[in-house]
């Protein structure tokens, strides 16, 4: 494809060179340039691209976007000056790839919780309906029935467009993928066309890299604020800053809420840890999920399919069908009937969701047991809040590491225990070794004991300075109980 097909939609301020040479490639990563690319050099936390601009010509990049003319240009070379090279990448890699969420229906979640499951199980509620289906999301990427690792919650410009294009390639009618802040900042969805976006909640997270909350709700807000006006956008009234996101948004806006009137309503008839009892839109269902947060979650999901044409009952009868999503409030009933619970929840607002959950349900004989930590190298403002809702609605609590990274997982709980009162400190257990933590949660426990083991989830890793070595919570604990003697 020519260059000057490419940069139509960006404009750029500078051209130095001529635009009439043949792209064979998008690439950014200085280490990855093969002859023929088109270079962005983008500016990131750790490095700059614009300081590897001589290394990508001498390796045979053809043309480089970036913000910032070099002061030596090769004349062989195009450089294309443009406000911001994030932006531009979205948008030219858009044509490149053939503009495939053209191609496709598209709808995005965003929100602090719920992105996994509510995308998870529109995936799976289309393919189901027989259409062929695509899925971005933290834990898998999809096209149709292929899976494809997925590294973080949304891929850079480039990964997107050429997923979605294979999605196109493979017949897919639809795509539904989550929606993180960075990547809304981080311009990583330009170039994309949503028919619809949806908002599950906004709560403490991700300080670490917005500093504030109202720019973490601006980020989330630029989202809806540049969807066009064919599209629509489904929010939570549970959540106040529902509203917020839409004030400025061409889209047509739709609300859904399980504690006020709204365009799409639930109520739960009853909470057990064998599923709820739920009456959405006056219709009842059963449903093996758990919890007001994922009864929050499945009314999402019904509206959503709604808006996109699908017949309630069918809806209904479908969700009913699934299973929650790896990961998320996994309830295990294991030998010596003790329950175990395994869950992402890794900010306070999920944590406070599932220790409250469990509390509404349990029994009181039972004793509620709860392993949980903070990860490395991001938000410790939300660490002390963590510790305190542990403490504060479980009877045991097992302080421990979650991914520490390039933190000592020492320093993190200590940070944990800044939050607590000397009274709720002398009530916990600090036990920095995960494996080891999650053991004496298992022996501390009695028939009849819940224990939870928050914080990672479906991940099957633990990251210890730069290093990740296999860490599955489930597995870990199902060992655990099977060499318990009672």
């Amino acid at each position: 494809m020519k260059l000057s097909q490419l940069i139509a939609s960006v404009n750029p301020t500078k051209i130095k060179g001529s635009t009439d040479c043949d792209i064979a490639s998008l690439g950014f990563d200085s280490r990855r340039v093969t002859p023929g690319q088109l270079f962005f050099a983008l500016k990131g936390e750790a490095a700059d691209g614009h300081d590897f601009i001589p290394d990508v010509v001498a390796k045979g990049a053809v043309a480089i976007v970036c913000e910032r003319l070099p002061a030596s240009c090769d004349e062989r070379v195009c450089y294309l000056e443009v406000p911001d090279s994030h932006y531009a990448m979205g948008h030219i890699a858009a044509g490149f790839y053939g503009h495939p969420s053209k191609q496709l229906t598209l709808l995005g979640v965003t929100g602090t919780n719920g992105k996994t499951t509510t995308a998870t199980l529109l995936y799976r509620l289309f393919r189901a309906l027989g259409h062929k289906v695509g899925l971005l999301s933290t834990v898998v990427n999809y096209i149709d029935d292929k899976m494809v690792k997925a590294e973080r919650t949304t891929p850079d410009a480039l990964q997107i467009q050429h997923l979605m294009s294979e999605m196109v390639k493979a017949g897919c009618a639809y795509c539904f993928m989550e929606v993180s802040s960075h990547a809304v900042v981080q311009h990583r969805i330009a170039g994309l066309e949503f028919d619809g976006a949806l908002f599950s909640n906004i709560t403490h997270d991700h300080l670490d890299y917005h500093k504030t909350f109202d720019d973490y709700i601006k980020a989330k807000k630029l989202f809806f604020d540049t969807l066009p006006a064919s599209a629509f956008a489904l929010i939570n009234l549970d959540d106040r800053n529902g509203r917020v996101m839409v004030q400025n948004t061409k889209a047509k806006v739709k609300t859904y809420s399980l504690h006020t009137l709204a365009d799409f309503h639930c109520r739960i008839i009853e909470n057990t840890f064998e599923g709820m009892q739920l009456n959405i839109d006056g219709t009842e269902m059963w449903t093996c999920f758990i919890g007001q947060f994922n009864a929050c979650n499945m009314l999402l999901v019904y509206a959503a399919a709604r808006l996109l044409g699908v017949d309630k009952n069918e809806a209904l009868r479908l969700l009913s069908g699934m299973e929650p999503v790896t990961g998320r409030f996994e309830v295990l009933r294991e030998q010596h009937n003790i329950i175990g619970i395994i869950d992402y929840a890794h900010t306070p607002d999920a944590l406070q969701n599932v220790i409250d959950t469990i509390n509404d349900i349990r029994h009181d004989e039972q004793r509620l047991i709860t392993v949980v930590g903070c990860g490395g190298n991001r938000d410790k403002s939300k660490r002390p809040l963590m510790a305190r809702i542990a403490v504060g609605g479980s009877d045991k609590v097992v302080f421990t590491s979650d991914n520490p990274r390039n933190e000592d997982p020492n320093a993190i709980l200590d940070d944990m225990y800044a939050g607590l009162s000397a009274g709720d400190a002398a009530r916990a257990i600090r036990i920095a070794d995960r494996r080891e933590a999650i053991n004496t949660a298992v022996h501390l426990s009695r028939p009849g004991d819940i224990i939870l083991i928050a914080g990672k989830g479906h991940e099957t890793y633990q990251e210890v300075k730069g290093t990740q070595t296999h860490f599955d919570d489930k597995e870990v604990f199902l060992c655990c109980i099977t060499c318990l003697n009672i």
